[in-house]
């Protein structure tokens, strides 16, 4: 493990070992307050229709399409100012750390997702909690980048969570009590789950899907995808996202992932596949997005094991570090592109994939994906090509546009939009030790691990057609290390120290135009950006900073037009929705993440900022509720 690392596994369990004692000994998993009248049953033409209705936040990404664009104006740019909290919400007791959520409405109640694998039922006009749920940790998590949580699924009289202990749970979603657990890795080798499932409906089959991944690259584990039956838990089908790994179908081996041969992995003199390719990485972490129209899952897959590239090569690493497209039917892969080949600065893949409508220069729509990655490059690809690849990966002109959303990027010229592939500039790949050295020579390079942007997710106007990505600009100075596969310990190969890439800003809010790649307004923050966008037809933009401001702007022209301090950094993802008559915006706060363990000189930078764990709720103050009880 690194210097960095070690440092940064210090501090996480320094924050974790009284909590997870508390939770070893016996900490009770459900407690329900006040029991809350029985509310209708969540059906998919709730989800499918999620990103058209207001009374409701179904899905993460509000919408199966993953835009996280509202069509409620109530609070509109010339009303913003008169926002003023509801109610808020504390998640109390000692595990106030990172806080990454996204909250779910359901008929009147927030359903909130918080570090350490717990789960709250709120009310929604009050802030009353009606049940909670603490999942009982063991004390050998190997937690990444904190202990988070980023969301729930609901779907029937179940809301599901993943947990940190490589399980996922279904509550009943009216009570919190448990109705199913399913254990599905070894979390002591370092498998978890911190992104928030997905219900899909396989319009094949009409069978409904409960999608999640798994996490735990920094551990060189094989991600996976899964689809498992929303009402039992048992798993459907399973799909590894490194080449030549079997897949499996109702229990059985199904297919190969890619080439049985897998190619894109190098062998040693014997022929045989090196030691990374069974530890490969590709864990897609984040949650999917769902194309109706092709029957489609969209999701990213994460970075490839070990980090040092050269332990990999030569190959390109197939299917880590990439956006794949999935048949629910099968879980076999439909279509693949890739945009880090053999990557080496963990820039990983799973940053949201957001379905819109694009124009290319001839004014023809296109049904495409929007991605901003972690290496700097904004990407718009052919989702309809890809979902139709016939499982070929990185097939030819799938990749419609590709532009830099950051500034600064040393490790690529641009992206060949004819091959889909990077313009590497020479010497951004760290070179290894030499001789008995230790490490190898340090470079400089922009954006660091921590990427251009990380896993915060990014929205999409409707409006204005654009999207507004919350971003940073950083670099590090990274080099290689000696490297090999220690089950439970960090399995990197890379040292790194941040820093700073500007004086005056490290955060950068920044409109950006797909049609052209042109940042249409930016907004600079001292502090690093960890936190989700929001869009609305009122024309705003909220979003949330590290030093603890839940913030409005115009989205046509960046003016900030209202903030509020929460007390708490602040690296969660705002919602809107509609009750009785009124719009409101939620959003958690609570600091932590990957930036004050792995943050560098960034860490150093944010150590002022307290931590939290609370649910703010925000309405216009000369809004009376309609037909209040």
């Amino acid at each position: 493990m690194t210097a960095c690392s070690t440092t940064a596994a210090r501090r996480l369990r320094r924050s974790l070992g009284v909590s997870l004692f508390a939770i070893a000994a016996g900490l009770i998993a459900a407690t329900t307050v006040a029991a809350p009248a029985l509310a209708a049953d969540v059906t998919w033409t709730d989800i499918a229709n999620d990103a058209k209705t207001n009374t409701d936040v179904l899905m993460y990404g509000m919408g199966i399409e993953g835009k996280r664009f509202s069509t409620l104006k109530q609070i509109d740019e010339s009303s913003v100012s008169r926002l003023v909290p509801a109610w808020s919400f504390s998640f109390g007791d000692e595990k106030q750390r990172g806080q990454e959520t996204q909250a779910l409405v359901h008929d009147g109640v927030v359903y909130v997702t918080a570090s350490y694998s717990r789960m709250f039922a709120l009310d929604a006009k009050s802030g009353k909690r009606l049940w909670s749920y603490a999942h009982r940790l063991p004390d050998d998590i190997r937690p990444c980048c904190d202990v988070v949580n980023r969301g729930a699924a609901i779907y029937g009289d179940k809301v599901f969570m993943g947990t940190l202990d490589a399980s996922i749970v279904a509550l009943n979603k009216n009570t919190g009590k448990v109705v199913w657990k399913q254990k599905f890795a070894d979390h002591k080798v370092g498998y978890t789950m911190t992104g928030a499932p997905t219900i899909v409906k396989d319009q094949k089959t009409g069978k409904v899907l409960l999608i999640h991944g798994s996490s735990g690259d920094e551990f060189g584990v094989v991600g996976r995808l899964y689809a498992r039956d929303p009402d039992t838990g048992e798993e459907v089908w399973m799909r590894p996202m490194v080449e030549g790994h079997m897949g499996r179908l109702n229990g059985k081996d199904s297919t190969i992932t890619g080439n049985p041969n897998a190619p894109s992995w190098p062998r040693d003199k014997d022929g045989k596949l090196v030691e990374a390719w069974s530890h490969g990485g590709g864990a897609p972490w984040q949650s999917a997005t769902f194309d109706l129209e092709t029957n489609t899952i969209v999701i990213g897959t994460g970075n490839p094991a070990p980090w040092n590239g050269w332990a990999r090569w030569p190959g390109d690493s197939l299917y880590t570090s990439g956006q794949a497209y999935v048949d629910p039917t099968t879980g076999d892969l439909k279509g693949f592109y890739q945009h880090t080949p053999n990557d080496a600065w963990d820039f990983s893949g799973n940053n949201e994939l957001v379905l819109f409508d694009y124009t290319d220069a001839a004014g023809k729509t296109i049904k495409a994906t929007g991605h901003a990655d972690r290496n700097g490059f904004f990407y718009v690809t052919d989702r309809n090509k890809l979902a139709n690849a016939g499982g070929e990966a990185n097939k030819p002109n799938s990749v419609l546009a590709a532009y830099p959303f950051v500034d600064g990027i040393t490790w690529a010229k641009g992206i060949d939009l004819k091959t889909g592939r990077p313009i590497e500039n020479d010497g951004q790949r760290p070179p290894l030790p030499v001789g008995d050295e230790k490490r190898g020579k340090a470079v400089e390079v922009s954006p660091p691990f921590l990427g251009g942007k990380n896993w915060n997710p990014m929205s999409y106007s409707e409006d204005t057609k654009l999207f507004y990505i919350a971003a940073n600009h950083w670099k590090e100075d990274y080099w290689t290390e000696h490297v090999g596969y220690n089950p439970g310990s960090a399995y990197l190969g890379m040292g790194f120290r941040i820093h700073k890439l500007f004086n005056d800003h490290v955060g950068t809010l920044r409109a950006l135009d797909p049609k052209t790649g042109k940042i249409v307004w930016e907004h600079k923050e001292e502090l690093p950006l960890w936190s989700g966008t929001l869009a609305t037809a009122g024309n705003l933009i909220f979003t949330g900073t590290g030093d603890g401001f839940a913030k409005a702007f115009n989205a046509k022209t960046g003016e900030e037009l209202w903030k509020f301090q929460t007390g708490s950094g602040i690296i969660s993802s705002p919602v809107t929705w509609e009750q009785d008559g009124v719009q409101y915006v939620g959003i958690t706060t609570g600091y932590g993440g990957a930036v004050p363990l792995w943050g560098g000189d960034l860490a150093d930078l944010t150590t002022r900022v307290t931590q939290g764990g609370s649910f703010w709720v925000f309405k216009l103050a000369d809004v009376k509720v309609s037909n209040a009880k």
